[in-house]
């Protein structure tokens, strides 16, 4: 049983679902992805990815040659393998979605918060390799958190801690709407989806020239700022001066309540580099405790988005 060389890894996405077939050396053998998005019947979604997946484990000699499988997903909950009321997946409620693939492909299924598989594929396989105690923060569509405390992820009572995105960092009343329904979350700034709100709200106070103004203002994207940061675009330098500094002030908070080894950013966001690190560690620096300064490190995941999270699922499925 403990013999079988390959385990299944899927990185469930809003968009696609990516699934890769792993060594025990990180070797993804065998990917495929199909689409997420339109297939509102979880019936019929758990078959397509059946039927993907059937080449795939064919090639590495069929099921019996495959251990298990860790899936990454949205409000994915570590201790009941359930998908709980995420908000940017066809299926509303809550799903048990580990309990599918275990029943139709016959092996063990274990799944946890996408942020949380990327950083367990951060620690197993990237830059945070060897450390017991780091925070990671994915910097995408939303703001992710995993966090890892002596070598282990904090999951909490319900499977759920390590929200950070979801840490408020604005209460003015103008403070921001989030998605997950309340104001002033630091996904609500720190996103791309934020940054790329923080433009059209600079662009729209501000006077001054721009290559920003060339693009409707809401079709602007965090990647437009970060080209037009590197052209030497003010308003896009300071856009992201904005967002480094509250993403600094943040994690000077976080700090004090894990005093991690380092921090980890991952994400579409980490591209801008030092346009977005050096706000970060400046903000850092400025308001974090005296007894913790200097201590902890700032990285940036040299995996991209689908490796780290199809890799932190196959690590997760090796440990069943």
């Amino acid at each position: 049983m403990d013999n079988k060389p390959y385990v299944i890894g899927l990185d469930l996405g809003g968009t696609n679902s990516v699934f890769g077939i792993v060594d025990a050396d990180a070797n993804v053998i065998a990917s495929t992805s199909i689409r997420t998005t339109g297939q509102n019947d979880i019936q019929v979604y758990i078959d397509n990815c059946c039927k993907a997946l059937e080449p795939l484990i064919e090639k590495v000699g069929g099921i019996d040659n495959v251990k298990s499988m860790g899936i990454g997903a949205p409000n994915g909950n570590y201790y009941t393998g359930n998908i709980e009321l995420a908000p940017n997946l066809p299926w509303k409620g809550i799903v048990p979605f580990s309990k599918l693939f275990q029943d139709r492909l016959g092996i063990p299924v274990v799944l946890t918060n996408d942020a949380n598989a990327a950083a367990i594929g951060e620690m197993t396989f990237g830059v945070a390799k060897g450390m017991k105690n780091f925070i990671m923060l994915t910097l995408g569509t939303g703001v992710g958190s995993g966090i890892v405390v002596n070598g282990e992820l904090v999951y909490g009572c319900d499977g759920f801690a390590g929200e950070l995105g979801h840490v408020i960092v604005d209460r003015s009343a103008d403070a921001r709407l989030c998605g997950c329904g309340r104001k002033g979350c630091l996904e609500a700034y720190c996103s791309a989806t934020g940054v790329a709100r923080t433009a059209r709200e600079f662009l729209t106070k501000r006077t001054e020239d721009s290559e920003l103004r060339d693009i409707p203002l809401e079709e602007i994207t965090s990647k437009d700022v970060s080209i037009a940061a590197e052209h030497g675009d003010q308003i896009a330098k300071d856009i992201y001066k904005f967002t480094g500094e509250l993403l600094g002030r943040s994690c000077a908070n976080f700090t004090a309540f894990c005093s991690p080894e380092a921090y980890v950013f991952f994400g579409g966001l980490t591209k801008a580099g030092h346009l977005i690190m050096d706000p970060i560690k400046e903000a850092y620096d400025a308001n974090v405790q005296d007894i913790f300064k200097g201590k902890a490190k700032f990285l940036i995941s040299q995996m991209d988005d689908a490796q780290a999270a199809v890799l932190g699922a196959a690590a997760l499925a090796w440990k069943i």
